[in-house]
């Protein structure tokens, strides 16, 4: 067996639509990309049953559908997609150079430039009932789902800007939204505050939480509990939305890149460098404001561009430092 470590050109880790888009970028580049797909193949629009708002599908697409296309689109062009997950890293420091990565905590890899594209997953509630029937009425992206809810009745849990923010947009949409809100008062800021308290057709109601996602295939209401008194009421609804944050899947980078005080990795400008040269980070993983398919994509193009002319200017370097003979 031999015991040489293999060198990739452009890693990219992760396999949502940021990943795929900078693969299918960095192949056409000819930086021959390797992919490693990550604990959800897809990303989480594996978890999604339609997708209405990408651009391209007329007629819409199911999640599934879209990542496999996406895969055969990547594929079509060079990358060689692998099924297992980066445990370990170790970059290179601030001058640059060859990376070292972990493969399913045993297999040792270098690569000249790494893309992370390996997203952020939606905080849930870990309700059994609530898990039965994601895909089925339970979203935890009311931008992204709230269209298929328009006239009904829905719900939704949380009580910051974004829960805030995604219940004033069903609330534009749908009949009627209830919003519960585990605290006395909202962490959403006063303006935000004052949306939902100003939206008719929103139904705060505070100290309450979900006891009881009902349903058997679909969500068809919501049994809810008071937790100051113990009472329990139960609505229809079709829809349920799960507005209590995102975690970024960044843990194995901790002490490696710069981030915020929520794990999000923080990228140069306008750019998708990281703190460190030949790292690149783009998706849901250094966005936390549009958390889009669209907008991950986009920023997939980008540190694929950025890898390239990365190593552009690393070739440039090292024939400007080649003695001549």
């Amino acid at each position: 067996m031999s015991d040489t470590i293999e060198r990739i050109k452009c890693l990219i880790i992760g396999s949502g639509p940021a990943g795929y888009t900078a693969a299918i970028y960095a192949a056409r580049a000819d930086l021959k990309p390797v992919m490693y797909t990550g604990m959800e193949p897809g990303g989480q629009l594996t978890t999604t049953t339609e997708v209405d708002n990408f651009p391209g599908y007329p007629e819409g697409i199911d999640g599934p559908t879209m990542m496999v296309q996406l895969q055969q689109q990547a594929e079509r062009f060079g990358t060689e997609v692998r099924i297992g997950m980066v445990t370990a890293v170790d970059f290179s420091d601030e001058t640059g150079g060859i990376h070292k990565l972990t493969v399913d905590n045993s297999t040792q890899i270098e690569a000249e430039t790494v893309i992370i594209s390996t997203g952020a997953t939606a905080k849930y509630l870990g309700l059994p009932s609530e898990q039965k029937l994601r895909g089925g009425g339970v979203s935890a992206c009311a931008v992204c789902d709230g269209f298929f809810y328009k006239g009904q009745d829905v719900a939704i849990v949380g009580g910051g800007d974004t829960a805030a923010e995604e219940a004033t947009y069903l609330a534009n949409i749908c009949n009627k939204v209830t919003m519960l809100v585990r605290k006395d008062e909202m962490k959403a800021s006063k303006a935000m505050q004052h949306r939902v308290t100003s939206t008719k057709n929103i139904d705060l109601r505070y100290n309450t939480e979900v006891d009881e996602v009902l349903g058997d295939m679909v969500v068809e209401g919501l049994r809810m509990k008071n937790n100051q008194t113990g009472e329990k009421e139960t609505i229809d609804i079709t829809g349920l939305f799960i507005a209590i944050g995102h975690k970024p899947n960044t843990d194995i980078f901790k002490g490696q890149l710069k981030m915020d005080d929520t794990g999000y990795l923080i990228t140069e400008g306008k750019s998708t460098k990281t703190t460190k040269p030949g790292v690149f980070a783009s998706g849901d993983v250094q966005d936390k404001e549009y958390r889009q398919a669209v907008t991950a994509a986009g920023t997939g193009c980008m540190a694929a561009l950025d890898a390239e002319r990365y190593l552009v200017s690393i070739d440039s370097v090292e024939e400007i430092n080649t003695p001549m003979y």
